[in-house]
């Protein structure tokens, strides 16, 4: 009998221990792990220079408050605004708590502004979080259901990857003045958004006097082989949210921001008693030394781009396979029906995967993967896709 709360529909695996992209169960089992915890431990399982500073930071200090001053948050807040270009982070627990201060944020510049109520532009199968305003600006009706009434009215949503709909949406709802999205959608399908667009859409928030909200959560520190999705189009947000791999395993999310949104927080407006503490901002810290030491932006794009072209060569010809897309060490392989149980079937392999909006199998291996490992990964995934394909057709 378990006291847990029915809340995850759970794989039959406990993990004991991990190493690099390898984890065990209690039994022994060795699995490579495809999916790093859903994108959060970047640097892998164990990474000794992680164990070194969290071993050493618990035995030194672990929590006071954010009344005090904490040396390791402004230390990381530098780190984050060299590599985004951001100006100020307020650091929190999660990516939900994250999207949930930018929300705030673009609430309170509209007020600001002398705006009495405000909207904001959201995507449709966007993921915000599962708190009740982030529930709202999420695209999945699945997470929505059950939970009326939410803060639509809050919201404008629109198509991804659509400059018009957002055109349209100015021309109807006055009070918009933000949009948030994601730059490749993780839950939503591995959807990637434009170059372009992203330009285009800088353009329009410029010219309207619009935040520019950017959700890198899943597809930030590293994860598509630069520090932020968004360096892939060169524009700069005027915000961003981070969690995910930012502590390599331990929770920690952050909100940074820039220009007309910098200055907006002032102290009462937003808080949080455990966000950014000494333990969390020092794992912060040497994940962020360490990718730049070992050069794992670099070893994000190059192993992603091997495993985008082996998938592409080990699944030719195969009917049912839609596409293969991605960035990095970020890949969807959209099959043409549902493939949930491919998820049990991998692990019975071995392997950990995902499987999204039902029919997208969802790769996040750790961002320490090699070549070996990664041909690894696709001599045990490709053959279970190709047999689940013939056995459905």
């Amino acid at each position: 009998m378990t006291h847990l709360m029915n809340t995850y529909a759970r794989l039959p695996v406990v993990f004991e221990r991990g190493q690099g992209v390898w984890l065990w169960d209690e039994q022994g089992k060795q699995y490579l792990d495809g999916l790093a915890g859903i994108a959060v431990s970047g640097l892998g399982h164990a990474h000794p220079k992680l164990v070194q500073t969290l071993s050493e930071q618990a035995a030194k200090l672990i929590h006071t408050s954010n009344i005090y001053g904490v040396r390791h948050q402004e230390t990381l807040a530098q780190m984050i605004c060299e590599h985004s270009g951001m100006q100020e982070v307020l650091f929190c627990n999660s990516g939900a708590e994250a999207n949930e201060a930018a929300i705030k944020l673009a609430r309170l510049y509209g007020y600001q502004q002398g705006k009495a109520f405000i909207k904001t532009i959201v995507m449709d199968r966007a993921w915000h979080g599962r708190t009740i305003t982030t529930l709202a600006a999420t695209g999945s009706e699945k997470a929505r259901k059950g939970f009326a009434p939410l803060q639509d009215e809050c919201f404008v949503r629109v198509p991804y990857n659509d400059l018009e709909a957002i055109q349209q949406a100015a021309a109807t709802h006055p009070e918009i003045n933000s949009v948030l999205l994601e730059v490749l959608q993780g839950e939503g399908g591995i959807n990637v958004a434009d170059s372009h667009y992203l330009q285009q859409l800088r353009h329009l928030c410029d010219e309207r006097g619009w935040l520019l909200m950017l959700d890198e959560v899943q597809c930030g520190i590293g994860r598509t082989g630069k520090w932020f999705g968004y360096q892939h189009s060169g524009i700069t947000p005027d915000v961003i949210t981070l969690a995910k791999g930012l502590g390599s395993g331990v929770p920690i999310g952050a909100i940074a921001a820039q220009g007309r949104a910098a200055g907006v927080f002032s102290p009462g407006s937003h808080g949080t008693t455990f966000g950014g503490g000494p333990l969390v901002c020092a794992a912060g810290i040497t994940t962020l030394k360490t990718m730049q030491e070992d050069a794992l932006l670099q070893n994000a794009e190059a192993i992603g781009l091997y495993l985008m072209q082996a998938f592409k060569q080990a699944l030719e010809g195969s009917p049912g396979v839609v596409d293969i897309r991605g960035k990095g060490l970020m890949l969807g392989i959209e099959l043409n029906r549902p493939c949930g149980s491919l998820v049990q079937r991998a692990l019975e392999a071995g392997l950990l995967i995902n499987v999204t909006r039902d029919n997208v199998i969802r790769l996040l291996p750790p961002l320490i993967m090699n070549q070996t490992e990664a041909a690894e990964l696709v001599q045990r995934l490709a053959p279970l896709i190709r047999q689940f394909l013939q056995e459905s057709a």
